[in-house]
């Protein structure tokens, strides 16, 4: 049953670049109940979640007919990855907002050297360290990528992340202690340096 729908998905998506606007449709009531609960579990907010989930799909839409989309069989990960990413950059953009306003500083916070752009060699470093790190918790099983997700992204508590998982505090801190773990193996495994220096 699985790898029908696969195989469904990649022939609805080749529809669809081939200029087959249903078949976009049938992907998205396909798998619309999936994407939006991904999101709402996470946002816990119907509103936002509804956003999230229109920006997803016009992005998937956009991609898909631009050719950023290479088939490899997992036509859901892919667009669950993108919901991912946008509700990752909804709460930078949200923290950003609440902590960072020169109105309640004595000095100038955007002159400030702690805020001066990298350097470009330093910024390209950063950039490459974070898209490995990114595609390493890619690797993990869902529940330990969604703690690591929700902890170091989104900047979540412990408490937080397990009222909004639904488990325990303890099993919340089992998943990140297992993630952390996992990770270190593959980074050990691929030989990884992760670092700037």
């Amino acid at each position: 049953m699985f790898s029908t729908t696969v195989e469904n998905d990649n022939m609805l998506v080749l529809n669809f670049i081939a200029g087959d606007q249903s078949a976009i449709e049938t992907l998205i009531q396909r798998h619309k109940n999936r994407v939006y609960t991904y999101i709402f579990l996470i946002v816990k907010n119907q509103a936002l979640a509804e956003d999230i989930f229109q920006d997803t799909f016009i992005k998937v839409i956009r991609s898909l007919k631009t050719g950023k989309y290479t088939e490899n069989g997992k036509f859901i990960s892919w667009v669950l990855r993108i919901s991912h990413n946008l509700i990752i950059d909804h709460f930078r953009k949200e923290r950003l907002l609440n902590t960072v306003s020169n109105e309640d500083s004595d000095f100038d916070l955007f002159n400030s050297s702690k805020f001066s752009d990298e350097n470009i060699e330093e910024k390209l470093v950063f950039e490459q360290i974070t898209s490995d790190i990114r595609r390493l918790i890619d690797e993990l099983p869902d529940d330990q990528r969604q703690v690591i997700i929700m902890r170091h992204y989104l900047g979540l508590s412990f408490k937080e992340i397990a009222e909004r998982t639904d488990v325990s505090i303890n099993t919340a801190l089992g998943r990140m202690r297992y993630a952390l773990i996992n990770l270190r193996k593959i980074i050990e495994k691929n030989n990884l340096l992760l670092t700037k220096i």
